[in-house]
C-alpha cells in the first residue's frame, strides 16, 4: 500500500495553475483593439454565445453582431459591441479578429 503526500508546494503549484490567466487579443482591419491577460471572454457565436475559460481546447468559430465581455477578474469587465468576425483559441490564446467594434 502506497501513501500519497501533498506537499504545500505542490499544492500552490495546483493553485497557481488553476488561476492563471490567459492572453486576449483583438483587431479589426486598422487597429488593435485590446491586447493583454484575462480571466474569460464572452462571445457572440453564430451559433450561439459561448464562454472561453483558461485552458480551452482549440476552437475556430464565426462570429456575428453582440457583446463581447471581457473579465479581468474579481468584478472587472470590459463591454464590446463587435461587428462580425472571427475567433481562434489556441495554447491559452484567444485571438479575436472583428470587422468593427465600439466600447461600451
Amino acid at each position: 500500500m502506497q501513501i500519497c503526500k501533498i506537499t504545500a508546494s505542490a499544492h500552490l503549484h495546483i493553485s497557481t495553475f488553476a488561476h492563471k490567466n490567459m492572453q486576449l487579443e483583438i483587431l479589426t482591419p486598422d487597429k488593435k483593439v485590446f491586447e493583454g491577460e484575462v480571466t474569460s471572454v464572452n462571445l457572440p457565436g453564430t451559433m450561439g454565445a459561448f464562454e472561453v475559460l483558461n485552458q480551452h481546447a482549440p476552437l475556430i468559430s464565426t462570429l456575428e453582431d453582440g457583446k463581447l465581455i471581457i473579465r479581468h477578474g474579481g468584478n472587472k469587465e470590459d463591454v464590446y459591441l463587435i461587428h462580425g468576425g472571427v475567433v481562434e483559441v489556441l495554447n491559452n490564446k484567444v485571438m479575436v479578429l472583428a470587422e468593427g467594434i465600439t466600447h461600451r
